[in-house]
């Protein structure tokens, strides 16, 4: 792998290799783009096939970051690390420790959070040997549990598609296919119920499937079925590339709003979707609703300020929206461009800034 090639394609700042002999830490943190913030984004630990597949990974996450943090409106860049191991018998406290006088070590160039692989326990580690994470046990200040406010967040961008391909944004009496009934998927049901929306569920746990039947009233079906179900919207809740080649024909919804990561299997089919006249909330704006919450952490948590953020996930994807209108494109593309447009803002102001401050020291001289 060309390393400097790769990041000068995509313009990353920076890569960092973390090494403890002692704990078996083998870490890499990627820095895509600190223009709107210190770079923020979670720690993932996977049992990676070789390095390169690691470092592949922790770039491509670390971009998908600046985009998220940036269409949320929140002035923070994109990170992310992973380290390489099996979360399962590889963990330990020193490893954690040691990769929290890491992130020390950045002066808060980066800020991390859970993610795949790891739990608050792990960022509580972290913790001791660091103030730049987030996500910690709310004895210290988190804000807990994330999925009950993504979940909401979800629930509000899922009105906003809905006003757009129904005339309104009432949810009562729509009928919406979940896929996948964990807990992010759980709670906005809940959401979706109390406004009286039919819920049609599906997922690999049947527990989970009964739940949601005894508490919301839901229909259960196969999983295999959930795509071709006669629906409004359709909530992708579990798989990434769920939206590709054999799920698109079978879909009768008008709007696809959910809280899965990477719903599209390429982005040709954000094409077709958008050609089909589906209204697609695109799923790193719809599902910011976790770092909304958590990077208010760095404010001193305040729950009701958070979850008034959050509510703006509704104005987001209207956002969106507008730009694909504006712009004649698909609704994926129109929240990169969003995203483009307000990191480049912030670097024309900086320019500004800085020729302000030349011309000030040409003109004293």
């Amino acid at each position: 792998m060309k390393i400097f090639t790769y990041m000068e394609k995509y313009d990353y700042e920076q890569l960092l290799f973390c090494q403890d002999e002692q704990s078996g830490l083998k870490a890499i943190i990627g820095i895509h783009d600190t223009t709107l913030g210190p770079a923020l984004g979670g720690t993932r630990m996977w049992t990676y096939e070789n390095e390169e597949a690691a470092i592949e990974d922790a770039l491509r996450l670390a971009k998908g970051m600046t985009y998220k943090n940036a269409a949320a409106g929140l002035n923070l860049g994109g990170g992310k690390t992973v380290i390489i191991g099996d979360p399962r018998k590889d963990k330990n406290e020193e490893m954690f420790r040691a990769f929290g006088r890491f992130i020390q070590g950045l002066n808060g160039r980066y800020i991390t959070a859970e993610d795949v692989g790891t739990t608050v326990a792990d960022m509580d580690l972290i913790h001791e040997e660091t103030d730049f994470v987030t996500g910690i046990s709310p004895a210290f200040g988190s804000s807990g549990n994330p999925s009950p406010v993504t979940a909401y967040g979800v629930y509000r961008g899922m009105k906003a598609a809905a006003k757009e391909a129904f005339g309104t944004d009432s949810l009562e009496g729509k009928t919406i296919a979940v896929q996948g009934i964990g807990n992010v998927a759980f709670n906005m049901c809940r959401h979706l119920h109390d406004e009286g929306a039919n819920l049609i569920v599906t997922d690999i746990n049947k527990e989970a499937v009964q739940k949601a039947v005894d508490e919301f009233g839901a229909k259960a079906v196969d999983t295999n079925e959930i795509y071709g179900v006669d629906c409004d919207i359709f909530a992708p809740c579990a798989l990434g590339a769920i939206i590709n080649d054999e799920t698109i024909p079978q879909i009768k919804a008008k709007v696809i709003a959910g809280a899965a990561n990477n719903q599209l299997k390429e982005t040709t089919h954000g094409d077709t979707i958008h050609e089909m006249g589906i209204v697609y909330a695109p799923d790193y704006v719809i599902n910011a609703g976790g770092v909304i919450n958590v990077a208010d952490e760095l404010y001193g948590y305040n729950r009701e300020r958070a979850m008034k953020k959050v509510e703006q996930v509704y104005n987001n994807v209207e956002r969106v929206i507008e730009i694909a209108k504006r712009d004649g494109i698909p609704t994926y593309a129109a929240a990169d461009r969003m995203a483009e447009e307000r990191i480049e803002k912030m670097r024309n102001s900086r320019s500004q800034f800085l020729q302000n401050g030349k011309n000030i020291l040409s003109y004293r001289r």
